[in-house]
């Protein structure tokens, strides 16, 4: 079987001033999902929490039931064509080999998005287009960069981000004409990054913290800081016409990410160019001017 490739490191930070936009870029259909040689730590953190936690990390409005089963037999059909020797089906069953996993696509017993959750190191979240706008109507939501699936669900996009500072005055309205306007077979994609104190996956809390974190210095930063970054797609489904927004986490350690003086520089620019309030919402204050310490000490 041919081995899983490295992780890729996005670096989507810039020096410069601060922008608030969409930052959209397409990918081709064989780039929908990102495999890598994490699946097997992340498709084990996503059982767990599935089984243990799943109040926590599932939801679907009765409205988006057949959207559920339609991105299913989507992200089956993807896997299988672009994937073949990881990934099989036949006329019901579809064979995760990368976890030896057989699922019944043709009559699941799990929830469609369910399966879908467990093939994949996407969350899935499903988005219905409605007269009054795009409604966040089904997730599965294992990884979450400190948002709460069940506060969240059933809202209107524009309320879904609320509280992101910025956001309802620059950003509200084009996100909900792109909704409207994306085109079936159409995959856009952007980048979603941070930089946290902790690096567990799955993180449903932590925003607005001010306290100093006294464990993290100008010496140890690079070790004990992370790059959070959200590679976040957007397909219509043609059935159906909801869109599925599938959100890749990787965690990188920051000395992994600052290897040279113009990346440590590239970050160290961005982080000043936040806005207060995005620096508030974020989190950056525990750890803020040991991040830039560290950085400066590199660039």
């Amino acid at each position: 079987m041919i081995p899983l490739p490295p992780q890729t490191m996005h670096l989507p930070f810039e020096d410069g001033p601060f922008r608030m936009a969409m930052g959209l870029f397409t990918v081709p259909d064989s780039a929908w999902f990102e495999l890598d040689a994490r699946y097997p730590d992340d498709m084990a953190e996503r059982a767990r929490l599935l089984n243990d936690l799943r109040d926590d990390v599932f939801g679907v409005l009765p409205t988006a039931e057949p959207a559920c089963r339609e991105a299913l037999d989507a992200i089956a059909d993807n896997l299988t064509q672009h994937h073949p020797d990881w990934f099989a089906r036949d006329s019901a069953d579809l064979h995760n080999r990368l976890t030896d996993e057989r699922w019944n696509i043709a009559d699941p017993i799990l929830h469609p998005l369910e399966i879908a959750a467990r093939l994949v190191q996407e969350d899935l979240c499903l988005i219905q287009v409605t007269p009054d706008g795009p409604i966040f109507s089904a997730g599965a939501l294992c990884f979450p960069s400190r948002w709460r699936l069940h506060e969240k669900l059933g809202l209107p996009l524009a309320d879904v981000h609320g509280p992101v500072p910025i956001y309802p005055d620059r950003l509200a309205r084009p996100v909900d004409r792109f909704m409207e306007k994306l085109r079936v077979g159409h995959i856009a994609s952007r980048l979603n990054w941070s930089v946290l104190d902790d690096p567990t996956l799955f993180q449903p809390g932590g925003k607005w913290r001010k306290d100093v974190n006294t464990d993290i210095s100008a010496d140890n930063a690079g070790q004990t800081l992370f790059l959070r970054v959200e590679r976040q797609t957007l397909r219509r489904l043609p059935i159906t016409d909801a869109i599925l927004f599938g959100i890749r986490v990787h965690n990188y350690p920051l000395h992994t990410v600052a290897r040279d003086a113009h990346t440590a520089r590239q970050l160290a620019g961005a982080v000043r160019a936040l806005p207060e309030s995005i620096v508030h919402y974020k989190s950056f204050l525990p750890f803020r001017p040991a991040l830039l310490a560290w950085l400066d000490a590199r660039g």
